[in-house]
């Protein structure tokens, strides 16, 4: 962690919403990559003009092995490379689509309704997959929430198959005499531009287009929703596809951090060559983003890098197989057939010379601080891209510390009351086991907040509004308030900001209760009761689940039931999804009349809940009137940190046995 503020602002805007549909196309996509490979090898070993055809060539015969897997000659479309390009790619991201949605039940639909266009088109139908497969699982989520706790008990499993089976009964005749006639339309227009551009000698003015969006993170919207579906029906028809070779080329990444090892400055030099090797080698093209989002003139390297990579293979006719992912030079070599290595080698030297060429006349020209706007970059791309980068840490110059010793940490949400709550409890005690029990750490509302604070911390939705009322705190930003690894980071700054840690701290401390400063104890009968504790919930949802949870709570008498609306709102402007199958729903700052004492709820769930993408099995639903709620959720929060203690909870026969647990811990 630097001196530089952590944050990833919310993202809103056009930008955003290409951004969450590249997201959503990336993520029906990537999970099957494996299956493209094993088809582009398929079709590069066995098809006609195939590698393995020209060594086995005594056996192109109709009974030959290797026609019979190709399925060319009397086998033509008989063997592995037409159905599974026909049928086992579209359905694994119809399923996966379906999936993402709403979970088995949601694949399940999607994938017959896949079927549906599948069949009712005579190309590839990827474009169609992503359609039917989210449209599926959403149907389905939509008409089980319809009848959800309405059915009579030893019904539920009639209701259920037969429901997804209608659905998928219409949502495959609608696929077959709809979508799919009207997306052939659509890919075959698409295909003719494509044509038109190659035909035309154009093919390299998309780099215009897909260099600036790699660096915008809008990259996988126009790969996997364009790209891959064109590339993979032109690979069928040809063998090989130009546009799998269009953004995964990784010359233009590789010549602007060439440039930067000769002409850069501090860190953006001294990290260039690590940065080289990963995007290279491992394929990682987001380690270079940094470099152009601080240098953004940098960005006519890659154009004119991009553009050059696209004229040579359109000039020697280069393609690739099937999708290259990652774009490693690797797993680019594996896809490309014979006829094309020249072309793809020259393409990614050429690309990668005119890059170099045009980023090392641009640095020479520059005087910026190279080292100071490699973080400010490195943070700006992390914002955009809406989590913490895996390979960014390796751009950020070590050793930069902050001006002084930090004394006090706050960790603020919404309400105050759960999840900055828990989180306080984790870094209390890493900082403790640390041995540095001098520094404060604490949790608040950010109505609360003042600018008294050395560091604060924020789910990153959060964080803009954190920042105005303490602007001269450090922010650092998380997604997970249990597990974030920013904590250990926080944990090694206070190592050069505040020097090492006491070990004779560390030893008093160890036995100390993990508490919450200024917080009193309150018995742990009065907050979570027997009655608030279901060990099979009913819910299939997050929203009926905080339905539940809350429901318990009005039962309790510890709230209105105007809280749940509140618990709801909640829920929509940030996710309470702690980690480890915890999630924590609680009404905002403004519910707090609707409060009448602190009370807690516990629900446990058979089948896991998908929580905004995250698997669910536990929901302890928080009212918290004051403080006195907090000592028990510090026990809740460090029992979720033990596997050993999430497995007990597990396998709990009772009621008395959970809240054992959760009070008392191992």
């Amino acid at each position: 962690m630097s001196a530089t503020t952590q944050d990833a602002s919310p993202r809103t805007g056009t930008r955003v919403r290409i951004q969450k549909l590249g997201t959503a196309l990336s993520n029906m996509v990537m999970p099957n990559i494996g299956a493209f490979i094993a088809w582009g090898l398929i079709t590069a070993l066995f098809i006609e003009a195939g590698w393995l055809t020209g060594i086995f060539s005594g056996l192109r015969d109709p009974g030959g092995w290797v026609a019979q897997i190709g399925g060319w000659g009397d086998y033509e479309g008989a063997g592995i490379v037409g159905p599974m390009i026909t049928y086992l790619l579209p359905i694994l991201i119809g399923y996966t689509g379906g999936r993402m949605v709403y979970g088995t039940r949601g694949a399940v639909v999607g994938a017959i309704a896949t079927m549906g266009v599948v069949t009712g088109s005579d190309i590839p139908m990827f474009m169609g997959a992503m359609i039917m497969g989210p449209l599926g699982g959403w149907l389905m989520k939509k008409i089980d929430s319809i009848w959800d706790g309405k059915i009579k008990p030893g019904f539920e499993m009639l209701i259920d198959n037969f429901s997804s089976g209608i659905l998928g009964l219409i949502l495959a005749a609608f696929g077959f005499f709809g979508i799919g006639p009207i997306v052939s339309s659509i890919t075959r227009a698409a295909g003719d531009v494509v044509d038109f551009l190659v035909n035309n000698d154009l093919l390299p003015l998309t780099s215009l287009l897909i260099e600036p969006a790699k660096v915008l993170f809008l990259n996988n919207a126009i790969n996997h929703g364009v790209l891959t579906p064109l590339g993979t029906t032109q690979a069928l028809e040809t063998g090989k596809s130009i546009l799998f070779l269009l953004e995964t080329n990784p010359g233009p990444g590789l010549g602007v951090l060439l440039a930067f090892m000769v002409f850069g400055k501090g860190a953006a030099r001294a990290s260039a060559p690590g940065a080289a090797v990963i995007q290279f080698f491992g394929g990682i093209h987001e380690i270079y983003f940094p470099y152009v989002l601080m240098k953004p003139k940098l960005i006519a390297a890659t154009i004119l890098g991009g553009m050059t990579g696209v004229f040579i293979n359109v000039l020697f006719g280069s393609g690739l197989r099937a999708p290259a992912a990652p774009g490693s030079i690797i797993a680019i070599y594996a896809q490309t057939p014979a006829d094309s290595f020249i072309g793809v080698t020259l393409a990614v030297l050429g690309a990668t010379g005119v890059s170099f060429a045009v980023a090392s006349l641009l640095l020479k020209t520059d005087k910026a601080d190279d080292e100071q706007d490699l973080a400010a970059a490195t943070a700006s791309m992390e914002s955009m891209k809406g989590k913490k980068s895996s390979v960014a840490s390796t751009l950020v110059a070590p050793g930069a510390v902050l001006a002084g010793p930090i004394h006090s940490i706050v960790f603020a949400c919404d309400a105050g009351m759960g999840s900055s709550a828990m989180g306080a409890s984790v870094l209390r005690k890493k900082i403790k086991q640390a041995g540095y029990s001098d520094i404060k750490v604490t949790n608040s509302a950010i109505s609360n907040l003042n600018d008294t604070y050395d560091l604060v911390v924020s789910h990153r939705d959060l964080t803009e509004r954190a920042r105005q009322r303490t602007g001269s705190a450090i922010h650092v930003s998380v997604d997970d308030f249990m597990g974030s690894p920013r904590y250990d980071e926080i944990v090694e700054q206070l190592a050069q900001t505040n020097g090492g840690g006491s070990a004779e701290a560390e030893a008093a401390t160890a036995a100390e209760p993990d508490g919450v400063d200024g917080a009193a104890d309150a018995p742990a009968d009065e907050v979570l009761t027997l009655d608030s504790i279901v060990l099979s919930g009913s819910a299939r949802t997050a929203d009926d689940a905080i339905d539940e949870a809350g429901q318990l709570l009005v039962s309790a008498g510890a709230v209105e039931p105007a809280y749940i609306d509140a618990m709801h709102e909640r829920e929509k402007s940030i996710s309470t999804y702690m980690g480890n199958g915890l999630a924590i729903p609680h009404g905002t700052n403004d519910a707090k009349d609707s409060i009448r004492h602190t009370g807690l709820s516990f629900v446990r769930y058979p089948e896991p809940i998908d929580w905004n993408g995250k698997p669910a099995e536990f929901v302890v639903g928080i009212a918290g009137a004051g403080k006195d709620h907090m000592a028990l959720l510090t026990k809740i929060a460090q029992v979720f940190l033990k596997p050993d203690d999430v497995a007990r909870l597990r396998e709990a026969q009772t009621s008395e046995e959970v809240k054992a647990i959760l009070t008392n811990g191992s």
